[in-house]
């Protein structure tokens, strides 16, 4: 279900994201779908909200009133308790429209009986994050996927090299037979939310010692100053800010709308990158009416951005992976 957005909406002054989720079961879907996207839409909030019976998941972007009129009318669920929320700011509105959609899971794993309400792993508060990690014997593990790794993770964290979340449990699957489940296991992901179900699954599949960082990235980001970070990189965040540093403050990759993948600011360098249509990933990887299409596309946002309008054809890439977020 989506809208256009309007185009009177140009931001000029810092707007409110919320990033959010809570697992519970919810009943009544279609109705709270549509009740949902109509108070976001009186509120002029963008963005999308994942519903499913085991919970809910987003990420919305409007002024600060309205994101917590927004957050209010989903904390007066009666199946919600409390939810985990980070917020952060932005210089512009980064969504195109307002999405509220019914899915099987509220983010993807793709695993039969997973209940995070009951069986997920210890929380680690992120002050407590880098004490604990820094233990000799605590295996670090990234849940993310290997273009969010690549931007930044935490020192020495072990990555799966997955593509996208349902891949995650076939890793694990492989590592239940050789590593001892006694041993202590720490586990981070953007927002907490993928952490929740990884963390789950491994104590289903019999590992004891199982923590993850509450709040994810953003919040220890959001919490633990530069100086006693232990975080290296940027965190890809799914919106059109691409990525974050400490503070919670924008980084400085954007992404190539050609193979859908992040551009460094070395890479942004490259004559091989060219706006909108390559960068050295995928230079000489695309066929002659990809590249036409896409520098058809980049002239249409230059005209509209010259007129001071949106454009409303560039979405946020990564299609593969749109259920992937927090």
């Amino acid at each position: 279900m989506e809208k256009p957005v309007p185009k009177h909406r140009l931001v000029e002054s810092p707007l409110t994201v919320a990033a959010l989720y809570h697992f519970a079961p919810l009943e009544n879907l279609d109705q709270k779908r549509q009740s949902l996207l109509d108070i976001c839409e009186r509120n002029e909030v963008l963005g999308t909200f994942l519903l499913a019976e085991e919970g809910i998941n987003g990420t919305v972007a409007g002024k600060a009133k309205a994101i917590h009129l927004v957050i209010d009318w989903i904390g007066s669920w009666n199946e919600i308790d409390q939810l985990e929320i980070k917020f952060s700011k932005s210089s512009s509105q980064n969504f195109r429209r307002m999405k509220v959609r019914i899915k099987k899971e509220i983010v993807t794993m793709g695993k039969e009986n997973i209940d995070p309400l009951n069986q997920s792993g210890d929380y680690i508060e992120p002050e407590d994050w880098n004490q604990f990690i820094s233990q000799d014997e605590v295996m670090l593990i990234d849940t993310r996927n290997n273009y969010e790794v690549s931007m930044g993770k935490f020192k020495d964290a072990v990555n799966p090299n997955t593509d996208n979340f349902s891949q995650f449990p076939d890793w694990v699957d492989e590592m239940s037979n050789t590593e001892d489940k006694t041993q202590k296991i720490a586990m981070y992901c953007t927002g907490g939310i993928r952490c929740e179900k990884a963390t789950a699954y491994m104590k289903q599949l019999g590992f004891e010692n199982i923590f993850h960082l509450r709040g994810g990235i953003l919040k220890y980001l959001e919490e633990i100053p530069e100086a006693e970070s232990m975080w290296e990189g940027e965190c890809f965040v799914f919106d059109d800010r691409v990525s974050l540093t400490h503070a919670l403050h924008e980084g400085e990759y954007i992404l190539c709308y050609g193979c859908q993948q992040p551009v460094s600011s070395e890479d942004f360098l490259s004559p091989l990158y060219e706006e909108g249509v390559s960068c050295p990933e995928c230079y000489g990887k695309l066929s002659e009416l990809q590249i036409a299409n896409s520098r058809e596309r980049q002239r249409q946002i230059q005209l509209a951005h010259s007129r001071g309008e949106k454009h409303m054809g560039r979405k946020l890439p990564l299609k593969n992976h749109k259920d992937d977020f927090m």
